[in-house]
């Protein structure tokens, strides 16, 4: 049966390979801490049951650890660093893309036709896939297995149209990873730590310190609350969907659901829409915010953020009008 470690697995190759590659670049100043920082990202995604089974769970653990802290000092002292990748000149670049033209945009366009496709399919016949993973509910290992086979189906595609190599599109995987840096893996971290918050009792304390301290008994305070805790909690962490657990845990559903007698559903859509507009404020969001800006060159990295804001706070105002409105 296919299961979702080997995505993982073959994930963490690709991020071998990478470190490999900065390994042995020469030019690269920091070539030993670029590869050891993507060679321990690569290595995580490795780990699996067997090797928990082998180590034991809290060894395992503190390998991990101390992993990610590696990784942390790395990111922090500044060592991963963009070396060479042989890439072609300005003229070159531009004469490929006045050749391919539009034609650019299809291997792009696959992945998601190709993702939507899998797991409607999936859907329409249970019997596939249960021949494929097994029986049980596999709706993440669908739709991560759709969007693999997308992905390799473009890779495939961009090489038939580029006339390139596999080592060329390697050098451009390295060279687009050293660019974005340690943003790339911003999200995985700020979703774990939206786990430890929830872990700890976060909500908990913000549905002890709203109702001590603050005058949640006016419908349109508590409202205020939740909208713009879903917004601060979001930039603070980079994430609704990590904060949304949290806000709604300590605000939503004791407050303005179960004192006000708020509606439930408005509140999950409007709050999520809240915690969006957080993202588009935040350089936490670096997926969003800082990979575009590093990735177009842009010299202000803050550029995407600085162009988002009064967008995102004109939202949020009428995101807590809407639900001041709607949901009582």
């Amino acid at each position: 049966m296919f299961e979702q470690a080997y995505l993982f697995w073959l994930a963490g190759t690709v991020l071998m390979v990478v470190a490999v590659m900065s390994w042995r670049d020469s030019q690269n100043p920091r070539r030993i801490t670029t590869a050891l920082f993507w060679g321990l990202y690569g290595l995580s995604f490795f780990i699996g049951d067997g090797l928990r089974d082998f180590l034991g769970a809290r060894t395992l653990h503190i390998l991990v650890g101390g992993g990610v802290v590696i990784m942390a000092l790395i990111a922090g002292a500044g060592g991963v660093c963009s070396g060479f990748y042989a890439r072609r000149t300005e003229e070159q670049r531009e004469a490929s893309a006045q050749r391919l033209g539009n034609r650019l945009f299809y291997p792009a366009l696959t992945i998601p036709v190709v993702t939507v496709a899998g797991v409607v399919g999936f859907n329409a016949l249970p019997g596939l896939q249960q021949a494929l993973f097994g029986s049980g509910n596999h709706a993440t290992l669908v739709t991560l297995f759709s969007m693999s086979c997308g992905c390799l189906l473009a890779w495939l595609m961009t090489l038939r149209l580029t006339q390139e190599s596999p080592a060329r599109s390697a050098q451009e995987a390295r060279r687009l990873l050293d660019s974005v840096g340690w943003a790339f893996i911003l999200p995985q971290i700020l979703a774990t730590l939206g786990l430890l918050f929830t872990a700890a009792g976060v909500g908990n304390a913000i549905t002890y310190l709203t109702e001590s301290w603050l005058a949640v008994d006016n419908r349109l305070v508590a409202v205020v609350l939740y909208t713009g805790g879903m917004a601060l909690l979001t930039m603070i962490m980079g994430n609704a969907f990590a904060a949304f657990p949290i806000v709604t845990a300590g605000i939503g559903i004791p407050i303005l659901v179960l004192q006000h007698h708020g509606n439930p559903a408005v509140m999950a859509a409007i709050g999520m829409f809240c915690g969006y507009c957080g993202t588009l404020m935040t350089p936490m969001a670096a997926n969003f915010n800082l990979v575009p800006a590093r990735l177009l060159e842009l010299p202000d990295r803050n550029a995407v953020i600085k162009a988002q804001l009064p967008t995102a706070l004109l939202l949020l105002t009428a995101n807590t009008f809407l639900m001041y409105f709607l949901m009582f």
